[in-house]
This record gives C-alpha cells, structure tokens and sequence, in this order.
C-alpha cells in the first residue's frame, strides 16, 4: 500500500533529474573552496537572494547556529519569538554551543515580533545584564501554520535593528513559499536582514543541506563557525547537485503544494470536533485543533490516519499538522478528507 506522507515537507525523495545531477556531478574539497559544484550552487543562492556570498551547510538548524555564532559573541543575548524554530526546536544549541542567551517575545499573527515588545527588551548599557546583539524572525512560521512576513514588515524590523545596533536574521527555512505566496521575488524579502539561511531539502525536494547567505565579512566568521561544528562535508558537490535543481526547477511549483493544503483545509474545515487554524492556510501547510468537547486524542487520529496509509504529525497535545509537497497530488488530499471524515464521524 502506498503511504501518503503528510507528517513534513522534508519526507520528499530527489527527483529522477536531481538522482542523475547527483551521479555526474563533478567535485572537489569543499573546505579548501574547490568544489565547482558547490560554488556554482552557493553563488546562485546568493544571487536569488540578493547578497554577497553563500555558504552550503548539511542542516537549516545549523545554519540559524552558525548565523548565532558569527553575529554574537559568548554572553550575549538575542531577541526570537516564544514559538520560533531557533527556540523550540534547535536543542538550545546556541546556550550550550554558543553560551548565547535567547530573550523570548510572543510573535504577532504573521510570525513577526511586536517592535514596541521588543524596543523594551532591549538592554540598557549595564554590566549586570548581558548585550542585546541579534534580533532573530521565521518565516514562513512554522508553529503559527505556515504564515509569511510581508517586505514592508521585515523593513520595519530592519529599522529597529539599525537604530539598536543590532544584527537581523531570518530564518528562512521555507523562505521560498513566502516569496511564491506573496507573488514576489525571495530578493524582496532578504534585502532586509543581514543574514538568511533557507532549506533545500522541505520543499524544494533536495535530499539534504541548506544554503547560508549573508556578506563576505560574515561569510568569513560563518566558515570557521561551520568548521568548528564539523559541517565541513568534503566532496559535498554531490548532493550540492540536487540544490541546485532545487532552485532552479522547483520554486515556482510550490504554489501548486499551497493550492493543496487550502484544498485539504476547505476539505476539512466542516468536520465535528475540530478547528482549522489558521481556517486558510496561508502557505503549504493545514493545521487543525481538536476541540475541548471531542474525546478523541492525538494519537488516535494519527493511528487510524496510519491504517488508512496515511501519515501526519502532532504539534502538541491538540493539534495536527498535514503539509502538502511535490509527491502529494490532488487524489491523496481526497483520500485524506475521506479518511478524516470517517475517523471523526
């Protein structure tokens, strides 16, 4: 029985394309910088984002540590949201590899921070209190389902940082489903922060590895910072290969994947004893609560979703996740409305 996978878009396979891409690609070193592939791959990342330099890591969570290490310096402090993935979901790699402490700010509706929150935070010129160095935004916004930031708001954002002295990163780990929801070029976007570090391997359909961007000075800290934790990945043009396929041929089909997920949400939003939220899911992901009056928990849904060869994912105790990707079609959002709907009838 084929399995429909919905738990993530990092569950998608290479395309036929990117496999033969990969077996012909031509390598070298890439810690001494003579793999041509992953030059080619780190030179059209930037390019598409408007910046100096990139630099091919294995993981988007490295890529936000490296970003950390190379902005701040031990005893530092930096301002993310209280639902970002730097936060939640990084294993609290930038205290224990970077001794950064992180000063958490609930986000606005659209993943953004409240600048009138986040000018309190900022620290006064004290010994007592460390130094506010980095102001840190997502996006899209994966625990407030899948919402993007407008230019004009990470223009704002950006003003802030300026006045306070601080460096701004962004999170991009799905930046390219904000680009392609907002109908707009990604460059749009990055133009406002100092550092971005994006995904391959979500929706773009690469097997592994991201893309860190940023100017050539910090490039030169983000090197040693990679080295330091190990992301130094030798004959890396291999799997650099697939990447870039993945910005060329795969950006523009993620409207297709948001297409779905709004499918699937209308599909769904009817259902007793759930709530879509957001009710229209902004890019290509569908959440849904369980309500307080449906006895039915998480893992039951998930289980008989499983029977029904259907996978998805938690996000906590009463809520669900279903992210649509290139391998999902139109006949696997049916069947998946179809299995819901007798799970909760």
């Amino acid at each position: 029985m084929k399995m429909i996978d919905m738990r993530s878009d990092t569950v998608t396979g290479p395309t036929d394309e990117m496999r033969e891409a990969m077996a012909k690609a031509v390598v070298g070193d890439d810690v001494y910088g003579d793999d041509p592939t992953v030059n080619q791959l780190q030179e059209l990342a930037a390019g598409m984002v408007g910046m100096e330099a990139g630099l091919f890591i294995p993981s988007g969570t490295m890529g936000n540590l490296i970003s950390l290490l190379a902005h701040c310096d031990r005893g530092d402090e930096i301002l993310v949201g209280k639902k970002s993935h730097i936060f939640l979901y990084e294993g609290g790699g930038a205290s224990s590899f970077g001794g950064i402490h992180s000063r958490q700010i609930a986000e606005n509706a659209d993943g953004s921070l409240p600048l009138e929150v986040a000018q309190d935070a900022v620290r006064v010129d004290d010994e007592h209190e460390p130094i506010t160095r980095l102001i840190a935004v997502e996006s899209t916004h994966n625990a407030l389902g899948g919402v993007c930031q407008t230019p004009q708001t990470l223009a704002e954002m950006n003003q802030f940082a300026k006045r306070n002295g601080l460096a701004f990163h962004m999170d991009g780990a799905r930046l390219f489903n904000s680009a392609v929801a907002q109908n707009i070029a990604v460059s749009e976007l990055t133009k406002h922060v100092d550092s971005v570090t994006f995904c391959l391997s979500k929706g773009l359909a690469a097997p592994v590895g991201s893309v860190l961007c940023g100017s050539h000075a910090f490039m030169k800290k983000a090197r040693r910072a990679r080295k330091h934790l190990g992301g130094g990945m030798r004959q890396a043009g291999i799997i650099a290969a697939a990447g870039i396929l993945s910005l060329e041929k795969m950006v523009n089909r993620l409207a297709d994947d948001h297409t779905r997920a709004k499918k699937l949400a209308i599909g769904l939003k009817d259902l007793p004893g759930i709530k879509m939220n957001p009710e229209v899911p902004p890019t290509n992901m569908a959440f849904f609560d369980i309500l307080d009056s449906n006895p039915i928990t998480i893992y039951q849904i998930e289980d008989e979703l499983k029977k029904r060869g259907i996978l998805a994912g938690s996000m906590g105790s009463r809520r669900f996740r279903f992210v649509t990707h290139y391998q999902i079609t139109d006949a696997d959002v049916e069947q998946t409305i179809a299995a819901m709907k007798e799970i909760l009838r």
